[in-house]
Parts: C-alpha cells; structure tokens; sequence
C-alpha cells in the first residue's frame, strides 16, 4: 500500500469527506450534550474552517500552488491572516470575542509564519522556533484565547493552529528534509511503526505500573471509541510531536553532530522533559516513561527514515495508554 498522493483531487476528497465527517458528528455531540443551535453552529463551522487548514501542509501540491502564487512575505502573512479566521468565525456570534485575545492570537501565529522568513536557519534560530512551540503549548495560552460560553475545550482550535503553521513553515520556508510529512503511512510505515510498537510493550508500560504512572484498569474495547482515539492520536498527537521531536529535532541533532543514537537520546530526553508539568510539577516519572517512548518512536524514525511510522508506534501507544490504563 502506497502512502496517499498529494494530488489536488485527494485534497478534494479528504475536505469533503472531512467536512461531512465532522460535522455530522459535531451535531451528534451537541445534540447529546444539550448544547443549543446558537453556539453548536459557529463551533462546528470554525472545525470545520480550522480542518480545512490543518490538512494543507500535508499535500504538497496544494503547498506547491500556494508558493507559486505568493512569494515568502506574502505566504507568512497570509498564514497570520489565516490563524485568526476559526476564532472570528466562532467567537463573534458566541459574544466571545475580544481584541487583546484576537491580538495575542494575532502575534503568536506572526512570529511562528514570518520566523523563517526573517531569519536564516541556524542552530540557534532551530532550536529556539522549537522552544517557542514548546512553550506556546506548556504554557496552556490558548485557554485564555479560546473562552466559550459552553463547557467545551476550544483550546484544541488554538493547538491545530499551532501545529499547521508551524509544519507549514518548517516545510516550505525552512524547507526540512527528512521528514515524509504526511497523514497516510505507507505499508512499510504501517509494518515498522507497528514493529517498534511490539518492542516498546515488554518495556514500556511495565514501567508505568512499576513506577505507579498508571494502573492497569481495562474493561473492554468498544471499537468507534478506541478507533476515534487512534485517529485523534494519529493525526493530532503523533502527527505534530513526531513532526517537531523526530523529523526536527532529532533530524536536525542527527545533521550538527553526525551521531545518530546520541541525537536520538538527546531527543528523548528533551520529549521527557516536556511532559515533566503534566498533573503535578515535576512529574519525573511520567517524563521518565515518556522518554523510554520515545527512544522507540526515535527507532522506527531512523529504520523507516519516515515519521509517519513513528506515528504508528506513537499513536498505538497512546491508544493503549487510554483504553487500558488510568
């Protein structure tokens, strides 16, 4: 099986397959949690709008087409412009708009969009574009952008922005090679993400129960439900943490110091360390866990040169996690 084609046509068919999918089950949500036309409305059009850009940086036609009608200057600009239209759409006919919030949001995706275009790649300029990715999301911003009048996590419309503007001008301003960017692995992907996968299970979550990260509690599959949590995992988590920790990270450590096994336990350690403020600062178990992944992820990078099959090994792993443990 061959990794989907970036062709124009595929585009079209994954944002209308998407629109329909996800708007169907955004009216099955707000159905079963009584939340009103007023709100369901703008929130399922600003997913729908913010999953139209997510899937641009992973068709490289579509990225192509834009580089070809806008030059650099004009390309960042118009991802800021961009940042800002899901926000717009769902919080002025919510009441939930606010200039300082639609600035903020304004000047995060500006410095992400125009970093590489002001900027000459260096290792300084790499490492700190990756910081401030880091800290856009430890820091928890978006919460205060995103406010809604329902109890909802809008937040996640700030992190897939975070996520499309920073793969987009890794991509085609910094021009990162080595990635494979894409939301389709291959079958030689699929096979080696799940290789890794296997590997991490003997070592990986005996750790977690060894350490007390978490308890074994599984009560059964239910398959729309584990099947949603794999995707999500793919395509949201996997997608940007392997994007910014395996094909920028370890890729770029790989490139400075020409040593591959340090490069990639230096970036295990730095994906450990990021996980050090979940649930109660400094959690070291749970970074010492995280860490252990992803020198697996870090494996099936290097063995498949792709980060589409550490996504596979990524995303197993946190669909298990979910449904087995707590």
């Amino acid at each position: 099986m061959m990794p989907m084609q970036q062709t124009l046509g595929t585009f079209r068919a994954a944002l209308v397959t998407g629109w329909i999918g996800l708007g169907a089950a955004g009216l099955l949500y707000a159905r079963l949690k009584s939340i009103p036309l007023w709100a369901a409305g703008p929130l399922i059009a600003a997913f729908l709008l913010e999953y139209s850009f997510y899937l641009v940086p992973g068709f490289a036609e579509v990225r192509d087409r834009l580089r070809g009608k806008l030059d650099r200057w004009q390309l960042a600009g118009a991802l800021t412009l961009a940042s800002l239209a899901p926000y717009a759409v769902y919080s002025i006919p919510t009441g939930q708009f606010h200039w300082l919030a639609c600035a903020g949001l304004a000047a995060i995706a500006a410095v992400l969009a125009f970093w590489y275009v002001a900027l000459r790649p260096s290792p300084a300029a790499d490492l700190l574009f990756l910081a401030m990715v880091a800290a856009m999301v430890l820091s928890r911003v978006f919460r205060q952008i995103y406010t809604t009048p329902i109890q909802a996590h809008l937040e996640i419309l700030g992190q897939l922005m975070l996520i499309r503007t920073g793969a987009l001008a890794a991509l085609d301003f910094r021009r990162v090679q080595g990635t494979r960017f894409g939301f389709i692995p291959s079958q030689k992907e699929w096979i080696t993400g799940v290789r890794y996968f296997f590997y991490f299970l003997p070592v990986g979550f005996p750790l977690a129960l060894w350490l007390g990260v978490a308890k074994f509690n599984f009560t059964g599959f239910l398959f729309w439900k584990t099947l949603a949590i794999f995707c999500g995992a793919l395509w949201v988590t996997a997608l940007s943490e392997e994007l910014f920790f395996r094909g920028m990270l370890q890729n770029w450590l790989t490139g400075w110091t020409g040593r591959p096994y340090a490069a990639l336990i230096a970036a295990s350690l730095v994906f450990g360390a990021v996980h050090l403020p979940f649930r109660a600062f400094p959690n070291w178990r749970l970074a010492a866990v995280a860490a252990v992944s992803a020198c697996f992820y870090g494996l099936a990078y290097q063995k498949a040169e792709s980060i589409r099959a550490s996504m596979v090994t990524h995303a197993l792993v946190v669909t298990v996690w979910r449904t087995m443990f707590v």
